[in-house]
């Protein structure tokens, strides 16, 4: 689908339209035509428009399935994210999703587990509360450190995308994809941001949320959430104790444990009376000299999507596709894939 693959690597490069006009030697509404499938080029000027980009000419012409459904979630509506940059978000789960899928069709679509009902749980108002009914609709323990949540979520047939972008304003969205949840976040941040990002758009789709209830209330809630899945109280009280009277520094062990910031642990430990709001604040005032909010101490691996080259794998190693296809589904060498499927274990 050439229109759509042209939007994209434009978005990716963050050029444009009237950019990439000039540097192919065409009108803006000419690409403009092009991105919007009323109109092809011909083969001198596709050529021309890969290499203003720095992409093959197979990349245009790659085909995407046309049968996939997307509804994607909402950008706040105050966000700072520029509206071509969540075009290009949008435009990049498409473009993932697309190759995705066809792994999905060369197995057979039941290789997918099938994913929990959105929507599925009314909310108390209670944060312990639905946090508590969070873990229980995703089959996970009632307490306790939860691991891998990216492999968590693959498993239950949520699908989940990392995209780099370089903006602080996007931590993460969701969205649906035939009927299927996926969750999008900034591959930019660090571990603990993604784990609590990915925990926030997880109560977004879980929850049945008021259509009259405002969107700051309904962040506000989603995080208020999100952290007591991750670290509930009754964990933060046996971790921490009944009542602390500073932020030390064995508490870092909990976040690692956890795998959860310490601004996020202080938050919670101030919420479950562990601390003062005074010695939350004064915690917050340090950590932001120390520069924190943006580049808090990493404690824990970082988690990836795996299933995505999995199914890949396992369509090259049973002849379902061939190497080649595989790197260009996985947008990885050759080599890469050819290693992965057929070297010999040490």
């Amino acid at each position: 689908m050439f229109h759509k693959n042209l939007k994209y690597y434009r978005l990716k490069n963050n050029m444009s339209m009237k950019e990439l006009a000039s540097l192919v030697g065409v009108s803006q509404m000419a690409i403009s035509h092009y991105e919007s499938g009323d109109r092809k080029p011909g083969m001198e000027i596709i050529r021309a428009l890969a290499d203003a980009l720095g992409v093959r000419v197979t990349d245009f012409l790659g085909s995407r399935d046309e049968k996939l459904v997307f509804f994607h979630g909402e950008f706040r509506k105050n966000s700072k994210l520029p509206v071509k940059q969540q075009e290009y978000i949008r435009e990049s789960v498409e473009e993932y999703l697309g190759r995705f899928y066809t792994a999905v069709n060369v197995l057979g679509g039941e290789v997918l587990p099938a994913p929990p009902a959105c929507h599925g749980l009314g909310l108390t108002g209670d944060t312990e509360k639905d946090a508590f009914a969070m873990r229980k609709y995703l089959h996970v323990s009632e307490f306790g450190p939860i691991g891998n949540l990216i492999e968590l979520l693959e498993n239950k047939g949520i699908l989940v995308y990392v995209c780099d972008v370089d903006n602080d304003a996007f931590s993460g969205m969701n969205g649906l994809v035939n009927e299927r949840p996926y969750i999008i976040i900034n591959g930019k941040m660090n571990p603990e941001r993604i784990r609590s990002t990915i925990a926030h758009e997880m109560a977004h789709f879980i929850f049945a949320w008021p259509e009259d209830m405002e969107e700051k209330e309904t962040e506000a809630m989603a995080t208020a959430i999100s952290g007591a899945f991750l670290f509930p109280a009754e964990d933060a009280r046996r971790e921490l104790g009944m009542r602390r009277s500073s932020v030390t520094r064995d508490m870092a062990l909990t976040c690692r444990e956890y795998g959860i910031s310490m601004y996020l642990l202080v938050k919670r430990a101030n919420l479950c009376n562990i601390i003062s709001g005074n010695t939350a604040k004064e915690f917050y005032i340090r950590a932001g000299k120390a520069g924190w909010k943006r580049n808090e101490p990493v404690r824990i691996p970082r988690e990836e999507p795996a299933f995505f080259s999995q199914l890949v794998f396992r369509a090259v190693s049973e002849n379902e596709i061939s190497v080649q296809k595989g790197a260009e589904l996985l947008h990885r060498s050759y080599e890469y894939v050819l290693e992965q499927c057929f070297a010999e274990e040490d």
